[in-house]
């Protein structure tokens, strides 16, 4: 028998700062089941569950991170008032429901989503904190798999030949996110899924799909301007072209293998005095040194003559440790003895999509990689888009809320905060995410004055 519901203590939310109205959590949910109420359904009928619950509900199994759609199914039955009011889902839909309903759905439908949490951080002024350089924001991209098996797969799985005979069924999905090197929270956007037609190569795969994803970006966002940061797989000529058509700058990884005309004309010119080489200390170790050498408006490759980009090469020495670190970028910005600490620390943060976005998701509750369902039109694929909505909505809460900054402060982990928050699902009859936030933030007993909204 399920425990008794109880309602919570009478407690108020902490007033940390004067917070936006339009940034809380609750308000951004509301924007999504908005969004969602705009997505056609092609069903016959409209179905026996309107398609905005399923889609609210789906968003729900990883905004609450249940580990699979038995355990959201289980929570639909003892938890559904708290469902219902928190994420306003009219009936919320089984396992069955999500998988059937869900399949057709073309995953771009989701995309507008995106688009209009994005939206509310511009509208609260709270994007801005994550402009780098004139203005510009960093947007690093990056592939990784999303789900692997050898006995499961359905017509969007990539297939991988293995040495013993035996097949690996996979995906894997281009992901993309605004980054800076000064801040953890990184902002999502929209991933490209990397599909059977997109090659048999990691390199031909992630080009292919940024090709798909550059003018949707483009799209959704015409007029913010980006540096895009990326590895060593782009610094080719047709993708730094397609970033100039869809005019976007460009900081990206240049390894002396795959550029030998680029590095001789370095060498050229260092013997000839026309490369700038300079050392520096760090401004916060004194340890370690910065070590700089570049070279402007150089051709990029042979294949390429007339395609002029700039070269930075960089080491760090670490008088500590005694390791040496040792990177190199082309960029279209004119590299100056001024900026090149600015560029440098741009290009690194090409790892933010690794670190801060892949191993988040993977290790720390949402469960990419995990097989909620492969479906045969686009289940996996809408999970995917439905579990990136849920990781942009908490990064944004921790841009810019301060009562979910406060919730986490207190758990002292993101692991412990959304078990903190299924456990109160449990518990008690609740209203909003914000009322969960404060239970949590003082500790169900505590009181505190009001907290204030900012229209």
């Amino acid at each position: 028998m399920p425990a008794r519901r109880v309602n919570p203590p009478k407690v108020k939310a902490p007033t940390m700062k004067t917070v936006k109205k339009c940034l809380s959590k609750d308000a951004q949910l509301d924007a999504l089941r908005s969004g969602f109420k705009r997505i056609p359904d092609r069903r016959r009928n409209g179905g026996k569950i309107a398609l905005v619950d399923v889609l609210m509900s789906g968003y729900a199994v990883f905004d609450l991170k249940d580990p699979s759609l038995l355990a959201f199914d289980n929570r639909r039955l003892d938890d559904a008032d708290n469902l219902q009011r928190i994420y306003g889902i009219g009936q919320v839909a089984c396992d069955t429901q999500l998988r059937t309903v869900l399949d057709p759905v073309d995953p771009e439908l989701l995309r507008p989503n995106f688009r209009s949490v994005i939206a509310q951080l511009q509208r609260g002024n709270a994007l801005q904190r994550l402009a780098y350089y004139q203005g510009h924001y960093l947007l690093s991209l990056d592939g990784t798999g999303s789900y692997g098996s050898r006995n499961l797969s359905s017509a969007s799985c990539l297939i991988k030949k293995n040495r013993d005979g035996s097949e690996l069924y996979y995906q894997q999905v281009l992901g993309a996110a605004l980054v800076n090197p000064d801040h953890r929270t990184v902002i999502p956007l929209a991933p490209e899924m990397i599909i059977p037609q997109d090659g048999a190569t990691k390199n031909d795969c992630e080009r292919n799909a940024a090709k798909r994803f550059l003018p949707k970006f483009r799209s959704d966002f015409p007029r913010l301007p980006v540096i895009v940061v990326e590895d060593g797989l782009s610094s080719n000529g047709p993708h730094i072209r397609d970033l100039q058509q869809h005019n976007m700058r460009f900081i990206l990884g240049a390894k002396p293998g795959d550029h030998p005309l680029l590095f001789e004309n370095l060498d050229k010119a260092m013997k000839n005095g026309a490369s700038t080489t300079f050392a520096e200390p760090d401004p916060n170790n004194p340890e370690i040194m910065h070590c700089y050498c570049f070279l402007n408006d150089t051709p990029l490759n042979q294949a390429n003559p007339d395609l002029k980009v700039n070269l930075l090469v960089y080491e760090e020495h670490n008088a500590k440790t005694g390791k040496t670190q040792r990177f190199s970028w082309v960029t279209d910005f004119s590299i100056t003895e001024e900026n090149a600490y600015i560029l440098m620390r741009g290009g690194r943060s090409r790892w933010k999509i690794e670190n801060e976005t892949f191993n988040t998701l993977k290790n720390q509750g949402y469960n990419l990689e995990h097989n909620y369902g492969l479906g045969k039109e686009h289940l996996s694929e809408n999970f995917v888009m439905l579990m990136m909505l849920a990781f942009l909505v908490d990064q944004a809460q921790q841009l810019c809320s301060p009562l979910f900054q406060a919730a986490l402060e207190k758990k002292g982990s993101k692991r412990a905060l959304w078990e903190e928050q299924r456990n109160l699902f449990r518990c008690y009859s609740l209203k909003s995410m914000a009322e969960i936030y404060t239970m949590i933030v003082n500790g169900f007993v505590k009181a505190c004055p009001d907290i204030i909204y900012d229209e």
